[in-house]
């Protein structure tokens, strides 16, 4: 009897190996040697919006923008490097907040006293509240109130130019570089180039899109620059000013909540502002929009963006349910413990990530989805774990990506595992419990 027992499980030890060996081997077989991309595309790539100044715009550099994504709806020029004048000061202004308090004393130098005109006319140790100079700052536009917000943060007006170089590199604004903290134009020599004080409409955009949604002091920002007018006096009360805000689009178009003007005899006239409707935000920036007598070209540039925006694109949500197949599993124990049987692992987008992507699209825009998982993975693989990625593009661009986790588990086939499943197998067999007490 013991010798008919060895030799049964003798036989069911080969044939569960045999059957492991074979299953793996024709998982092998059918899998592709190699990570693949399965993917989903609805519709094709789309040309850029706008590729030429269809408005006729006056404006030699201008942009629109979405303000929520960055992404530009409309340009003209909008890359090339120019001299941008007051529209500086709004950097000025978010800097000053981010790194001041409003509470802050402000005295000024002998260098901001002599800075020119437009400006307060402070004199030299005349002392101010650092809120007031905001005001003085963003709605009348002085240059020596930014002279002297500039030395009280940043120390010197070196120190904080490279504040403002430093915040432009994060906002990834590469194109830009400052020198004053109020537009004046400038130029110095660094690292063997010369160097202008300018940006791009791109970049200015970018800035502002910072100011109005990203930056923690965004609300004081908005606060300052949508007051029509302000008044205020010097902390000895001496002298008393009052300030009107040079905004004009915030009286002409519904809508508009921020922005700033700027002139200089390099730069010409220059816009960057803000507009909200129906839930959408854009963001503007004109450099180069005329030269005196023309101050007004750059409110009918203004208005022509805005109502262009407005008109063209509608926001849409965009997510779209994506079918995930399932992935074999090499060198893995089946579920069922069958060895005969693929091992195919279910996976899907994580639960908590946002089931939203709200765009601002034209009518004939259409975003692609394309889903990045491997053929085949190798066991053992774990519950929750990222095996690929799920990309939504718009024009070719990558706009959000979800990351695709695996929904279950399974561990590794191994020798351990296929004896310690032929004993299971072997006592379940009927008759077999019956037989050991003899043994």
């Amino acid at each position: 009897m013991r010798h008919a027992i060895g030799i049964l499980l003798a036989a069911v030890f080969v044939f569960l190996i045999g059957t492991g060996t074979a299953a793996v081997r024709l998982a092998g077989k059918e899998a592709v040697n190699e990570n693949t991309t399965v993917t989903e595309e609805k519709g094709e790539k789309n040309a850029p919006v706008q590729t030429k100044d269809e408005l006729n715009l006056y404006a030699q550099s201008a942009v629109l923008m979405d303000a929520s994504t960055g992404r530009i709806l409309y340009g003209k020029n909008e890359n090339l490097v120019r001299p941008m004048a007051s529209t500086t000061k709004i950097m000025t202004c978010i800097l000053a907040l981010e790194h001041g308090n409003l509470s802050d004393t402000v005295t000024a130098s002998q260098n901001a006293a002599s800075q020119p005109k437009v400006h307060l006319g402070v004199y030299k140790g005349e002392k101010f509240l650092l809120k007031d100079l905001l005001y003085s700052l963003m709605l009348e536009s002085h240059n020596d109130a930014a002279m002297m917000i500039a030395e009280h943060v940043g120390g010197s007006q070196e120190g904080f130019a490279r504040l403002m170089n430093q915040k432009a590199r994060d906002l990834g604004c590469e194109d830009t570089y400052f020198i004053t903290p109020n537009g004046l134009d400038a130029k110095e020599e660094k690292d063997g180039q010369v160097k202008l004080h300018s940006t791009t409409a791109a970049d200015l955009a970018r800035i502002m899109n910072y100011c109005i949604g990203q930056s923690q002091k965004k609300e004081e920002f908005l606060e300052i620059t949508a007051t029509r007018s302000y008044s205020f006096a010097d902390l000895e009360g001496k002298r008393f000013f009052s300030c009107n805000n040079h905004n004009t689009l915030l009286g002409m178009m519904d809508g508009a909540f921020s922005g700033k003007t700027g002139f200089t005899g390099g730069a010409g006239y220059s816009y960057v502002g803000a507009v909200q409707d129906d839930g959408r935000t854009y963001t503007i920036a004109l450099l180069g929009c005329g030269w005196p007598p023309h101050k007004a070209y750059k409110w009918s540039d203004a208005r022509k963006l805005f109502q262009y925006g407005m008109e063209r694109f509608h926001l849409k949500n965009v997510y779209k349910d994506v079918s995930l197949p399932d992935i074999p599993v090499k060198g893995g124990i089946p579920s069922s413990g069958r060895l005969d049987e693929p091992v195919m692992i279910s996976c899907g987008i994580g639960g908590e990530e946002e089931k939203t992507i709200n765009l601002l699209l034209a009518d004939e825009e259409e975003v692609t989805v394309q889903t990045e998982i491997p053929k085949e993975l190798n066991a053992p693989v774990r519950k929750g774990q990222t095996v690929g990625t799920v990309i939504y593009r718009l024009n070719g661009e990558v706009i959000k990506s979800y990351p695709v986790y695996l929904t279950e588990g399974a561990d590794r086939l191994t020798t351990v595992w296929c004896i310690k499943n032929i004993f299971i197998k072997y006592l379940s067999m009927p008759g077999v419990m019956g037989i050991i007490p003899d043994l």
